[in-house]
């Protein structure tokens, strides 16, 4: 959908809240969109929450096409800068520039479609055929058409974009049958040298432009390259995280298991305690007893021992 301005920071918050709406996958628009306008209405900004409500779920392709924009705005910037080359310089280009600008495009096309399948993949969400299909579609239609890419730059797309009939291919345009000169005089020398001059000053411009547009794809294509090097490398680094993580669990589980066993065995030495300090407690009180009999005995001995001790 098309960005809609409000009044100001009204129509900022509007923006943003459109923003993360479309970062939302597709399955959960329309409940995220519902919270999102309920919220707006609650705090009273009817007109917010009725552009909210008005939103429109994208296909899976659209959204995936809006989550490349969102996750790399370098390399759209350079996209959408390739784009507007390419449509300057077509229009003045020579077959050899035009075949090689177009298959510079196809390569870039197929580079990012791929990268927004991949962005699309990590979130949760493969795409199908089709889909990857829709979004080359896009992407062709951005570089093509200034409108595509002004509806693509908004990160609010709702549906794939299909590329003008007129999309530069690998042909270049048909070249115009030469004219006649007329028969009638020839030209003179002044007019001659003029127009001499301006066929060199549009070919200088068309080879300027056609630098550019050159400029713009390599740096495209070479931006393509490090994202998937630096890609490469993070997964390389999740790998080796995760197999690290799964090391980790798989010790901690053993130390779990260890420590409820530590903990099975310190209770059963606990009751075991307990139970021979009550036995050893037993044993001193019978022991103190005995003794107090034992000197009580020989007391009584000692007292029957004695002279006079025994009254019979």
């Amino acid at each position: 959908m098309q960005r809609k301005s409000g009044r100001g920071d009204a129509g900022h918050d509007v923006e943003a809240v459109l923003d993360e709406l479309y970062a939302t996958p597709p399955p959960g628009f329309v409940a995220r969109r519902e919270e999102l306008a309920a919220a707006a209405r609650t705090v009273g900004r009817a007109e917010d929450a009725r552009l909210i409500h008005a939103a429109r779920r994208p296909t899976l392709a659209a959204w995936a096409a809006n989550l490349l924009l969102r996750s790399q705005p370098e390399e759209s910037r350079r996209f959408l800068e390739l784009g507007r080359a390419l449509r300057e310089a077509y229009q003045t280009l020579d077959a050899d520039g035009v075949k090689e600008l177009s298959a510079q495009r196809r390569r870039v096309v197929a580079a990012l479609s791929r990268q927004a399948a991949q962005l699309a993949r990590d979130a949760g969400h493969g795409l199908s055929d089709s889909a990857q299909q829709d979004v080359e579609s896009t992407l062709l239609a951005v570089l093509a058409d200034q409108d595509a890419a002004d509806q693509w730059a908004t990160g609010h797309l709702t549906s794939a974009l299909t590329p003008p009939s007129t999309l530069p291919s690998g042909t270049a345009p048909t070249a115009k049958p030469p004219r006649k000169p007329p028969t009638r005089t020839a030209a003179p020398p002044p007019a001659r040298a003029r127009a001499k001059d301006e066929l060199a000053d549009r070919r200088r411009r068309r080879q300027e432009e056609l630098t550019r547009a050159r400029k713009a794809a390599r740096a495209a294509e070479q931006r393509l390259r490090d994202e998937r090097a630096a890609h490469t490398d993070a997964d390389a680094l999740w790998q080796r995280a995760r197999d690290r993580h799964d090391q980790a669990s798989r010790r901690v589980a053993a130390a779990e298991q260890q420590l409820r066993q530590a903990r099975e065995e310190l209770q059963q030495a606990d009751q075991a305690q307990r139970e021979a300090e009550e036995r050893r407690q037993a044993a001193a009180d019978a022991l103190a007893r005995a003794e107090q009999a034992a000197r009580e005995a020989a007391q009584e001995v000692e007292r029957l021992a004695a002279p006079g001790g025994h009254h019979g």
